[in-house]
């Protein structure tokens, strides 16, 4: 209710703010995947947060995003770039404008217009604030490294990266037989998006996914989480050190 929201103020809570997108992941994964796993790496970071004595509180998710590669795919839905900038924006100055100071992204869609218009979103609302929004992005080559071999290959859309991840947290979410039919798809997603091929068809992705699902297991999705909330404390260590007074280490 709104009254805690003023105590939640009153105590400098950082708030965790989960975006994902509505899009096809293969046959196997839900088109909400992107969104619960922000909203899993919202909460375990959340609990990082408490560890240290940091008051932290998960907003309500954002569910839809620039996703113009699954565009072909039944149920996608895929805002305009100019009308995700201003979507995540005019949250972003809200939450602003209620006195919650400390926000941080944290997101789980990839696609790179999408990534622009988060950056774009972050660089304008933190015009608003003596205090810059942080954004957890896990596309920065610091980063990047330190995640998955697939990942690093650039086909791990709704693969054994994803699907790991998702089986860490919603199981029950994952047609388990279709799953474990899957090929293993090579081809390079992120090296096709260099080159200007929009579509996950056109750029080697038939049924929507790249990569190895069938060799997912929630223990690397374990895995790949700690060091996704390594990245989100890394990140609001550095956009705000006063609030961070013990030593957040670096990712990897």
């Amino acid at each position: 209710p709104f009254p805690a929201v003023r105590d939640l103020v009153a105590r400098d809570a950082v708030v965790l703010l989960p975006i994902g997108a509505t899009e096809a992941h293969g046959p196997h994964l839900p088109l909400g995947t992107d969104v619960y796993l922000s909203e899993e790496l919202a909460r375990r970071t959340q609990r990082r947060l408490h560890a240290l004595g940091i008051p932290a509180v998960i907003a309500p998710s954002l569910a839809y995003a620039v996703t113009e590669y699954g565009a072909d795919f039944a149920g996608t839905v895929s805002l305009p770039p100019d009308v995700a900038a201003a979507l995540y924006r005019s949250v972003l100055r809200g939450l602003v404008r209620t006195g919650l100071r400390h926000i941080c992204l944290l997101n789980s869609h990839l696609e790179p217009a999408h990534i622009t218009a988060l950056r774009q979103a972050v660089r304008d609302a933190s015009q608003d604030s003596p205090i810059p929004v942080a954004f957890a992005d896990q596309t920065e080559r610091r980063f990047a490294r330190t995640l998955t071999d697939e990942y690093k290959r650039g086909n791990c859309h709704a693969g054994r990266y994803e699907t790991s991840l998702l089986q860490a947290v919603r199981p029950d979410l994952i047609d388990e037989s279709t799953r474990l039919a899957l090929p293993e798809n090579e081809a390079d997603l992120v090296a096709a998006m260099r080159s200007g091929i929009v579509g996950f068809a056109a750029a080697g992705g038939p049924q929507a996914y790249f990569g190895d699902p069938a060799r997912a297991t929630a223990t690397e999705g374990d895995d790949i989480f700690g060091r996704l909330v390594s990245m989100a404390m890394t990140v609001m260590a550095e956009a705000w050190p006063a609030r961070f007074p013990a030593t957040v280490p670096p990712p990897g």
